[in-house]
């Protein structure tokens, strides 16, 4: 089984579209290659901001592939699973890894939502099922499911389940998974607008959103507040908070696509049932979008 690295910046990767609904693996390419060279160190596809829900499991095996290739072993590349059945779960880690993906992170069941025992079950089902790291993402304000310290007592039996992305939105929670298990669970923040008061109180790196459109700031921004300059962080986080807020949104994927695109690493297009903004809604973020981008540090 390999250990994975789980210091540093995972960005949740967007999908890009083209006009047509189609896969745009060029401006995928793009992306990555931003990520990269500000310094990112790892790339989560097909989560929540990649639009799981509107690709299909053949498309994501494809973006898998497609990114594998041009990442080419730089960073490790990660695979999300957001399916509704455990047996569906286990087949496709089971094609993650096969496909030659570096780990996986795992969501609760979607449609159905467990107790703490049968939530327990999938998870462990599907760790059992692949050598491949895992990342398991805990959000009960998005996704109603809770994983509590007692839940990751037993998860922790599975020694490829490694890490949690932490999106509880209590910060007293990375504090009390670092008391309860030390280094045997690596802790990944996971939302934006919390990013720097999550390192500073112990966690391991960020799952980020808005790294989408802004790697180099994002990089600096956690550089900084790891080598301690909280000062020089906190300016630079004032500027930031006003686009971080954008992923604490339901349309967060059109949010983050539209500030991506206005920097030439995404397109804006979603699929349906997403639609593209309309009237005040897009002023307003187009407003916040440009006014960052007119007052954007410089490096």
């Amino acid at each position: 089984m390999a250990n994975l690295n789980w210091s540093g910046i995972f960005p949740a990767m967007l999908t890009p579209f083209h006009e047509n609904g189609e896969l745009n693996f060029e401006m995928l390419s793009i992306n990555i290659e931003a990520q990269l060279s500000a310094g990112i160190h790892g790339l989560i596809f097909s989560g929540s901001l990649g639009e799981a829900s509107t690709l299909t499991t053949e498309e994501k095996f494809e973006i898998l592939s497609y990114a594998l290739k041009v990442v080419n072993g730089r960073v490790p590349v990660l695979l999300n699973i957001t399916e509704n059945t455990t047996k569906a779960a286990v087949e496709f880690a089971k094609k993650a890894e096969e496909l030659g993906a570096d780990g996986l992170m795992v969501l609760p069941p979607m449609r159905y939502k467990g107790d703490d025992r049968e939530v327990v079950a999938y998870f462990r089902t599907i760790a059992q099922s692949t050598k491949l790291p895992i990342l398991i993402y805990n959000n009960p304000v998005d996704y109603a499911t809770n994983v509590t310290l007692d839940m990751f007592e037993e998860l922790l039996q599975e020694p490829n389940i490694q890490a949690v992305k932490e999106s509880t939105r209590d910060l007293t929670n990375i504090t009390r998974l670092r008391n309860r298990f030390g280094d045997r669970l690596k802790i990944l923040g996971g939302v934006d607008t919390i990013i720097v008061e999550s390192i500073v109180v112990g966690a391991d790196g960020l799952v980020g959103g808005l790294v989408d459109a802004f790697p180099k700031e994002t990089y600096v921004l956690y550089d900084l507040v790891k080598k301690g300059e909280i000062e020089k962080a906190l300016e630079l986080y004032r500027w930031f908070m006003p686009l971080l807020e954008l992923d604490i949104h339901p349309k967060l994927v059109q949010y983050i696509k539209l500030a991506a695109s206005k920097v030439g690493l995404s397109t804006p297009y979603t699929r349906a049932p997403r639609l593209e903004l309309v009237g005040e809604e897009k002023e307003r973020v187009n407003k916040i979008i440009d006014d960052a981008l007119a007052s954007k540090p410089q490096f």
